[in-house]
């Protein structure tokens, strides 16, 4: 795996969680909708430090 592509999963995988809990009817619980959104963001702020080091 190349260190470019973490933030790209990150983003990616918070997404699936979004939507994974969208389809399973966990919309109702903050916990899960909170998650996927630290971890979209976290993907966000890693994927523009690694680019802006390399």
């Amino acid at each position: 795996m190349n260190k470019q592509n973490l933030g790209i999963i990150l983003i990616v995988l918070g997404a699936l969680l979004l939507i994974i809990s969208y389809f399973a009817d966990l919309v109702d619980y903050n916990f899960y909708n909170i998650g996927a959104l630290v971890i979209i963001i976290a993907g966000i702020v890693t994927h523009i430090v690694i680019t802006k080091r390399s």
